[in-house]
């Protein structure tokens, strides 16, 4: 177990205990108190989620607690596995609302601007300090709901100046059921809004290691809400792929798929689209709503550890070392760190630079749901903290 208070910042805590009850009690010693405007966590899906949830509302009472079941998490001191990590936003400079979504895969999203429209006046209204500027949206979602690209779109159109990241939840590549927590309760087929209103410097930010090639290929069967792709230049997806990487179908696993992933061009920006696994007809269920007449652009990897020293850099920059950056990290970055045999260095570079989060189905990026992409938030420390009075 680890606790990283700092005065009036940002709390950190993990826990490697295997008892739901005794995690989250441990975490709680860490970081409760009346003093928090909201607690965020992410729990190994190898954990009794029902306990877990139990203790938060147990442990936590009335404050505010939203989470994740995840794919792996990033703790204060790394990577971490079968763990529950966390981290708490004093009141002092942080309030927080949480808009809530059940039944994701039914959501009407007309429903969109009043329910984000509610919730901003609700963070107006409890922020001890102006919200106009000075906030962040960060959304939390069923990874296996194939809903992310129209929760996150509809979201970010009414969100107006408001920067948005998130990520999808995971169940340790099980691909079975995921889960959601807010009020108590970890839920299936959901997702949360977390509105985040702060007096801290910030930056929203993305990367990942990888540049495009001139190995393209055209989707020329599809089905969009599966995420399933059937043909690739008139070829089985499966086969031509497995053929445009200089590799046998047969040879498809998740690290070829970490390794080799596609790119595809929006507004002039490459995205990454990742393959989830190859099926026993030889299409491709993407992590990605993928359509027919998409161009496929195979992707290139650089170095990863240096790709996340130049982006760590650049937050640097922008808002001076971070107290907390909450860190939504693709699953297949993980298998390709752990491959090339990379977590020590990765560890402590994340360590050093007090990221938590953990690992995703997808990432979002404002109105883009991506895919082997780094997304999160990084706070840096108070300028004028005391110009805000706590409720």
């Amino acid at each position: 177990m680890d606790g990283t208070p700092a005065p009036e910042g940002v709390r950190k805590a993990c826990s490697a205990q295997s008892s739901g009850d005794r995690a989250v009690a441990e975490i709680h010693a860490a970081i409760g108190g009346s003093d928090n405007s909201c607690v965020v966590f992410f729990c190994s899906a190898d954990h009794d989620l029902p306990s877990v949830g139990a203790a938060m509302a147990k442990h936590f009472g009335d404050t505010l607690v939203v989470g994740c079941s995840t794919a792996g998490e990033i703790t204060p001191e790394g990577y971490g596995r079968r763990s529950l990590t966390a981290i708490a936003l004093p009141r002092r400079t942080f309030a927080a609302v949480a808009l809530p979504i059940d039944n994701v895969s039914t959501f009407d999203l007309t429903e969109s601007p009043a329910l984000v429209s509610e919730a901003r006046a609700r963070l107006a209204r409890l922020a001890p300090f102006p919200t106009d500027g000075n906030c962040f949206a960060f959304l939390l979602i069923d990874g296996l709901s194939r809903r992310e690209e129209w929760v996150v779109s509809a979201l970010s159109l009414v969100l107006d100046n408001i920067q948005l990241f998130g990520g999808s939840a995971g169940d340790q590549l099980r691909f079975n059921r995921t889960h959601i927590y807010l009020d108590g309760a970890f839920r299936p087929d959901a997702a949360v809004l977390l509105l985040v209103a702060t007096l801290c410097p910030f930056t929203v930010f993305r990367t990942e290691h990888f540049v495009s090639t001139d190995r393209k290929m055209v989707v020329t069967g599809a089905e969009p809400t599966e995420r399933i792709v059937t043909e690739i230049n008139g070829e089985p997806a499966g086969r031509e792929y497995a053929r445009m990487v200089g590799l046998n179908v047969r040879h498809l696993a998740p690290m070829i798929f970490a390794t080799y992933p596609v790119v595809v061009r929006v507004g002039g920006v490459y995205y990454v689209r990742s393959i989830q696994k190859v099926n026993a007809d030889q299409s491709l269920t993407f992590f990605c709503a993928i359509d027919e007449g998409i161009v496929l652009t195979v992707a290139q990897g650089t170095d990863i550890v240096d790709n996340l020293k130049a982006a760590l850099a650049d937050i640097r920059r922008q808002v001076g070392p971070p107290q907390v950056i909450i860190g939504c990290d693709c699953i297949l970055r993980r298998l390709e760190i752990e491959r090339k045999r990379l977590v020590a260095p990765m560890s402590a570079l994340l360590a050093a630079n007090n990221v938590v989060g953990f690992n995703t189905y997808g990432e979002q990026h404002n109105a883009m749901h991506v895919n082997q992409t780094l997304t999160g938030v990084a706070i840096g420390w108070p300028t004028h903290a005391e110009h805000a009075t706590p409720h």
